[in-house]
């Protein structure tokens, strides 16, 4: 890129030249070069650029026209209804803005506005004529699009023949429907698996994956993808019905056989849009496909034909876009930290970047097998992404950005902590230390006991431990139960105040349940589920210390491995003086009294439902989620937190989770009720389907 120029008729055509060449990488060559909020921000500098300078707007600007330039290896589709993009709205004012300029437009007559997820896909018109699917077309520059018809009838969800809608009796001559072609989440995670094996670069995202394969010779490929369709609106339809909302349209569509989203909502007021626009921006990640944003339409037809259009946008519309989940920035090194467990995780040192709502200086690069994959280097221009709570990542290079004197980056043989050799065991595709006096393994021990899904001790983060380390005052966790006051104020930094307060944090830790202090222990592969499993089994720790690798296995949750490695663990001399160093400080070793009335509870209960997998989501009256399942298991049956072949039954109570209910709807899996459920509980047996 060019840097800026203070002209402001050199930068409008320095950012013309940028938006074309980007637009060519998106839209022609699915080979994006910057992420799509970096893009945006290109475009509202030329747009604000050319609202203060209106002399410096040309017919070809970006800000005039709509989509990209088309590629020469499908046959050019002419759109008869052109197929316009949105305009954005980046917060909750400009949303507002929006419905006042709406509100103006149709001079005060109150609007209801209908909000459809904005899918992070391709925008797809599919056209049938006497209910026939005859073509498919992307669209292009909104008015000259490309044909995919054989690549598009790979995919499941669009019909060959239209169904005959029951609301009007008869499929008009021709009908064409819009909507966005995706790649479900899992079907994305599934592709780069496969590319991984195979030693290839993995895809970058699943948008940019459901484009490639559109554009793929061989619709075999395609098929192979495993592409989904929604349909969200009407192009050109002849003989067709009137409808009175959009909501009557779609509805209109979903008769004719095509997959509309079920998260269509109508509101009558923008405050209730905005409020529905965070809350999907909340839980975005909830589904298994891409959102990027809320798309917000007048309801009304009538209403819409007053409001019009302007060059490239209908006026009715808007789209309240996500904060950036992809950004680029400048990796600046490639590190490794080495952890509790040994393992030695690559890790980017970036120049500061905001993304997924604050601004991240490092993202993990997962092993040395990834780093390789991707060719990730120091000095490379790199697409970072962070999703919600999940670890920013560096999703892979922009090559054509790279410096010349580039080379690739090397896993170093020795731990950067101890100087001992680095080992990659037979099978797996971490790299770690096996030193068992290193230093970062010690800290990242004793700062995972101390952590929220711990023994959350505040105050003992790393740097805390790496300062009480490096004063000889712990060499563990079991050391932190000694710890003085008198001791802290030595420390660097450390008041009267802090001390203490550490000190309580401490002290206040030996009463955390059961299933947290099993968790601190850092036991490699024993996680949150398993812990709670077993002591929702066993209650003590000294229960569980006793029983076999068989017994541990076998309680619902755990399996083989993780029994395995808690066994083992258990039986070094080591962890077992450890743990008698837990149990001198007093920390909560369970409850034996609870293991004996379980166990009478057990015997006393009806195994109505031995070898059997009821899985719950939402809530059930008179029931918490713990509760439900308890009343599950204590009958014999077991209870997961996913759907699976192997499902029974999925119990389905309020605000329940939208993937568990798909994926139960998909396999055919039975779905009860609340009501159904203590007829399940009782019997055994699921009601009658009849």
């Amino acid at each position: 890129m060019t840097s800026p120029s203070a002209d402001p008729a050199e930068r409008a055509a320095e950012l013309r030249a940028q938006i074309a060449f980007h637009n060519e990488r998106y839209h022609t060559l699915d080979d994006p070069e910057i992420s799509d909020a970096d893009y945006d921000e290109l475009v509202r500098e030329l747009r604000a650029l050319e609202a203060e300078h209106p002399d410096l707007i040309v017919p070809d600007s970006p800000t005039q026209l709509v989509g990209g330039a088309i590629g020469a290896t499908f046959a050019p589709v002419e759109h008869r209804v052109p197929m316009t993009s949105l305009d954005n709205a980046m917060d909750a004012a400009e949303l507002r803005a929006w419905a006042d300029r709406v509100a103006k437009g149709l001079d005060g007559e109150p609007a209801t506005f209908v909000c459809e997820l904005k899918f992070d896909g391709l925008a797809m018109s599919l056209r049938y004529e006497d209910g026939v699917f005859v073509q498919a077309a992307t669209r292009g520059d909104g008015r000259i699009g490309e044909d995919v018809t054989a690549n598009v009838a790979t995919i499941r969800d669009v019909p060959h023949r239209l169904a005959v809608p029951a609301s009007t009796g008869e499929v008009p001559p021709v009908v064409e429907v819009r909507g966005e072609v995706y790649m479900p989440t899992s079907s994305f995670e599934r592709l780069n698996e496969r590319a991984v094996a195979a030693g290839e670069r993995p895809f970058v995202n699943p948008r940019n994956s459901a484009a490639g394969s559109l554009r793929q010779k061989d619709p075999a490929v395609t098929a192979s993808r495993e592409l989904s369709f929604w349909a969200y609106q009407l192009g050109e339809v002849v003989g067709g019905p009137e409808f009175s909302s959009h909501a009557a349209t779609l509805d209109w569509v979903g008769e004719l056989g095509f997959p509309v989203n079920d998260h269509v909502r109508t509101f009558d007021s923008i405050d209730d849009v905005a409020e529905h626009c965070l809350h999907w921006q909340e839980h975005r990640h909830d589904l298994d496909y891409e959102i990027d944003g809320v798309v917000t339409k007048v309801d009304d037809p009538a209403q819409r034909e007053l409001l019009g259009f302007t060059s490239r946008a209908p006026r009715w519309a808007i789209a309240y876009k996500f904060p950036p989940e992809e950004r680029t920035t400048t990796l600046l090194d490639i590190q490794v930290s080495v952890g509790r467990t040994g393992r030695a995780t690559p890790f980017a040192v970036l120049e500061p970047v905001f993304v997924g709502g604050s601004t991240v200086g490092m993202a993990t690069l997962h092993n040395e097998e990834q780093v390789a994959v991707k060719d990730v280097r120091p000095g490379d221009t790199v697409i970072v992404r962070k999703a919600g709570d999940v670890i920013p990542e560096v999703v892979g290079p922009v090559l054509s950005a790279r410096p010349r004197t580039s080379t690739p980056w090397v896993f170093p043989a020795d731990c950067p902590a101890c100087g001992n050799p680095l080992v990659k065991p037979e099978g797996e595709a971490d790299t770690r230390c096996v030193a068992p006096d290193c230093p970062a393994q010690r800290n990242q021990k004793i700062a995972y006991f101390a952590s929220r899904g711990a023994m959350d001790i505040e105050g003992l983060g790393e740097q805390m431990v790496e300062k009480l380390t490096s004063a000889g005052l712990i060499k563990d966790a079991a050391d932190l139960y000694s710890l003085t006051v008198e001791q802290l104020v030595e420390l660097d930094r450390v008041g009267q105040t802090s001390a203490q307060n550490l000190v309580d944090a401490i002290g206040a830790s030996t009463r955390r349940p059961l299933p947290k202090f099993l968790t601190a222990l850092g036991v490699r592969h024993f996680g949150p589920a398993a812990t709670a499993a077993l002591a929702n089994e066993f209650h003590t720790v000294d229960a569980i210390m006793e029983k076999s690798t068989e017994e541990l296995a076998a309680v619902e949750g755990v399996g083989d491995v993780i029994a395995n490695t808690i066994a083992q663990w258990f039986a070094q001399d080591v962890n077992r003086a450890l743990i008698e160093r837990f149990r001198a400080a007093g920390v909560d070793f369970g409850d034996p009294e609870a293991a004996a009335v379980a166990a009478e509870a057990r015997a006393q209960t009806p195994q109505t439902l031995e070898g059997t997998t009821v899985v719950v989501t939402g809530t059930l009256p008179g029931y918490t989620r713990e509760a439900a399942e308890e009343a599950i298991t204590s009958r014999g049956g077991k209870s997961p937190g996913s759907v699976s072949k192997k499902t029974t039954a999925l119990v389905v109570g309020d605000s329940p989770g939208a993937s568990k209910l798909t994926k139960a709807e998909t396999l055919g899996v039975p779905i009860l009720g609340a009501d159904e459920f203590e007829h399940l509980l009782s019997t055994g047996e699921l009601p009658d389907a009849t």
